[in-house]
Parts: C-alpha cells; sequence; structure tokens
C-alpha cells in the first residue's frame, strides 16, 4: 500500500490491520532474536570450558608422545601411528532452535580399542593414545558448538535486521498513514455535517 492511498474507511481498516500485523511481527522477532541471543551466550560459555579442556588434554598428550618418542624412538612411534584407523564413527543430526537449524555432531561410543601392540610399546604410547582420544572427543563437541554459534549469530543479524525494517520503516510508515487517513475522514465528516446543517438552516 503506498502513503498516498485515497482516505476511505475501507483504506483505513487497511492500513490499521498491516500496522497491528507488521507491530505483532515485530515483537515476534524481538522476541526471538533474544532467545536466539541467549542461546549464543550458553554456547560460547560451553566453548570456553570445551576448549579450557582441549588445551590441558592436549597438553598431557603432547607431554606422554614425547616420552614415547624417546622411550621407543619417533620411528618407531611413526610406524604405530600408521596402524591406527580413521574414525569412521562419526553421526550427524539436526535439531532446531527457533527456526535455525543446528546439526548435532555425534561420536558413537565404542569401548577404547588399542589398534597396536601392547607387547612392546612403553605406558607413555598408551597414554597417549588415551589423552588424543579424548582431545578428538572434545573437538567433536567444540566443532558442534562453534558452529551452532556460527549459524545462531547470522540468524541473529538476519532477525534484527528484519526487525529493525518493521521499527524503523514500516511501522513509522503505516502509523503516518493511518494517522493521515483518520485526519481526512474527519475533516471530510466535518464538511459533510457543516454542510447539512446549512441545508437545514435554509430549509427552514
Amino acid at each position: 500500500m503506498e502513503t498516498n492511498t485515497f482516505p476511505t474507511k475501507g483504506n483505513l481498516i487497511k492500513t490499521k490491520s498491516t500496522l497491528a500485523l507488521s507491530k505483532t511481527g515485530y515483537d515476534l522477532l524481538d522476541k526471538k532474536r533474544n532467545i536466539l541471543v541467549r542461546e549464543m551466550m550458553l554456547m560460547i560459555e560451553q566453548a570456553k570450558v570445551i576448549q579450557s579442556q582441549i588445551d590441558i588434554t592436549f597438553s598431557d598428550a603432547y607431554k606422554a608422545l614425547q616420552q614415547a618418542n624417546i622411550s621407543i624412538g619417533i620411528n618407531t612411534v611413526d610406524q604405530i601411528s600408521n596402524s591406527v584407523k580413521a574414525e569412521e564413527r562419526i553421526e550427524i543430526k539436526v535439531r532446531s532452535i527457533m527456526g535455525v537449524e543446528i546439526p548435532m555432531v555425534n561420536l558413537v561410543k565404542e569401548d577404547l580399542q588399542v589398534q597396536y601392540g601392547l607387547a612392546r610399546t612403553p605406558i607413555t604410547l598408551d597414554e597417549a593414545y588415551d589423552k588424543f582420544s579424548k582431545v578428538k572427543e572434545l573437538t567433536i563437541a567444540l566443532a558442534e558448538v562453534e558452529n551452532a554459534i556460527y549459524r545462531l549469530a547470522i540468524n541473529i543479524k538476519r532477525t534484527q535486521k528484519r526487525a529493525n525494517a518493521l521499527k524503523n520503516i514500516l511501522i513509522p510508515r503505516y502509523t503516518k498513514l493511518t494517522k493521515s487517513i483518520q485526519n481526512a475522514l474527519e475533516e471530510k465528516e466535518r464538511e459533510e455535517f457543516t454542510r447539512l446543517k446549512m441545508i437545514k438552516n435554509i430549509q427552514k
């Protein structure tokens, strides 16, 4: 509807309806934005905790790996590493937060199976294997959270843009248009009343 809409009661009803819908839309978008921001802030804190755990576990894993390198040699450790299979237990599902699709990355739980012989390897290598396995699990968890944060941030920006368009453009436009049509109709009613009064006076 253009701002030069002819002032009729039908157009006034349409304009009021559009204004009401715009206000309702803004309220819904504002609530959605607040919920998404709250979710994102919680996930940011979660990501910080996971990153801290990764840093500690990585440090412990590398220390154990260094000790294993010293004990049996880097070449031997490298040969043993080639026996470790690529990870194939990762599953990805999707959940929705206020219409935003968030991937859920899951590592199917299995008993930890060492993929090399234990007879001629030091305990430090076993510790490194165990620590790096935990790093892998934490990294998957961090990837899920960081991906969710990224998607939420994009949708928060998009939602904010739509809300701003309603708040700063559409709502003021239709508020002004509603008032303009109301004023025009009231002026027309006053003119009609004055005209009828003059006709009655002439008839008398």
